[in-house]
């Protein structure tokens, strides 16, 4: 399924005409930067002309044979490929910068200063600019310079101690958290922060650490830390500090790696329980003392945990988890990334859709998920480096061809 062929798309036009340059790298800048662009804002990658942004994984010499990874976190975004080392490119990037609504940069602590684009002097070119950081650490932290990484942030933020079974090692979750999640919590920030500029014109400096916005994610593992005075431990499919049972995951028919279905009856209805036994032929255990309630159930938890094994052993991961869902039941498969990609409903929403790129092979990703007024918003390339270095130049700072070929031969831009 090609972008043309979904009805069910538009273009968002709810930041139309804000002016974004980017200065980000890898994920988490750019996950923030690629909510504005799906948001409608037009964002504007500022990038070295040799090898662009580290997340493109140029080799020199040779075509890019890994674009996936920045497809994810590039679409709808225009390139200008600007030497930031060239006197000439620095001042086509402070002229940029004076037209801009936000500023956004991931760079390395330090990094952005010693180009000579610290807050200070970006605030004296344009007041009014949200500038917006994406480091590692906060500031005051005993690790402020160090460098950080997806991992690194999930490590001391708190979410690698309570992923992992009971018994195990502390592990990383699936799913970059540290990266994406961070970069949400910073768009959401600049989105109140352009709501509230229409009244001051007034712009802010806003910078949020990887570290920091884990604790953000971390609120369940300290509020368990609050109810008991102890670390959150892990509990590997099950939930520590929730005490109750059935939870977890059962193994389903034919056996593969990911056949298994969640089911987690809920402490505040009691009749999960009774519609579970109903469903899974043992009504002889309804009414049972030995597992009346969640406390008598999580005493003789491996006994009820067979009860429900026997059952989904003998169907596929997608019938146990509509059968149990039909009975009002909570359920869920567990659907690993090409059962994911293979689900058309997911194109038939616009919740996945395929990326036409003039170079790479269509690629099918996922989009902004949030639908408005029944659509969601139109998924657009990532740009090739430099793709868009003439279009934004001209458009921006209204230079013609003859200036902007003179600045490509002074090596100002790509």
């Amino acid at each position: 399924m090609t972008e043309n062929m979904i009805d069910n798309v538009s273009d968002f036009s709810f930041l139309q005409g804000v002016k974004v340059i980017d200065f980000t790298q890898f994920e988490a800048g750019p996950s923030c930067t690629e909510a504005l662009a799906w948001l409608g804002a037009d964002v504007v990658k500022i990038e070295n002309p040799k090898m662009g942004d580290p997340g493109r994984r140029l080799r020199p010499g040779n075509p890019d044979n890994d674009p996936y990874y920045f497809h994810m976190f590039n679409a709808n975004k225009k390139s200008v490929a600007l030497n930031l080392k060239s006197p000439e490119g620095l001042e086509l990037a402070k002229d940029m910068i004076g037209k801009a609504d936000v500023m956004m940069e991931n760079f390395a602590p330090g990094a952005i200063e010693r180009l000579g684009l610290s807050y200070d002097v970006v605030k004296e070119i344009n007041p009014g600019i949200i500038y917006a950081q994406v480091k590692g650490f906060g500031e005051g932290s005993p690790f402020e310079k160090n460098l950080a990484f997806d991992m690194i942030a999930q490590a001391c933020g708190g979410t690698f101690s309570v992923t992992g079974d009971a018994d195990g090692p502390p592990t990383r979750p699936g799913i970059s958290l540290g990266d994406t999640g961070t970069g949400m919590l910073m768009a959401i920030t600049i989105l109140g922060a352009l709501y509230k500029r229409r009244e001051t014109g007034e712009g802010h400096h806003m910078q949020v650490a990887m570290q920091d916005a884990m604790l953000h994610y971390m609120r369940i593992g300290l509020s368990t830390q609050g109810l008991t005075g102890k670390a959150a431990e892990r509990g590997g499919s099950k939930v520590p500090g929730i005490v109750n049972a059935p939870m977890g995951l059962y193994p389903c028919a034919p056996g593969g790696p990911n056949d298994y279905v969640y089911i987690m009856t809920s402490r505040a209805n009691p009749d999960h329980w009774d519609r579970l036994l109903t469903l899974v032929g043992r009504e002889d255990l309804i009414g049972d003392e030995r597992y009346l309630t969640p406390g008598d159930r999580v005493e003789h938890e491996a006994e009820v945990d067979e009860v429900i094994t026997a059952w989904t052993r003998g169907r596929s991961k997608y019938d146990a988890m509509t059968e149990v869902g039909e009975a009002g039941i909570p359920a869920g498969a567990v659907l690993d990334t090409d059962e994911l990609n293979n689900d058309v409903t997911f194109e038939e929403r616009g919740v996945m859709q395929t990326m036409v790129h003039p170079v790479h092979r269509p690629f099918k990703m996922p989009g902004w998920p949030v639908r408005v007024d029944g659509q969601a918003t139109r998924l657009k390339s990532s740009p090739m480096l430099g793709e868009h270095t003439d279009e934004v130049i001209s458009d921006w700072l209204g230079l013609n061809a003859a200036a902007i070929d003179a600045l490509k031969t002074d090596g100002a831009v790509g």
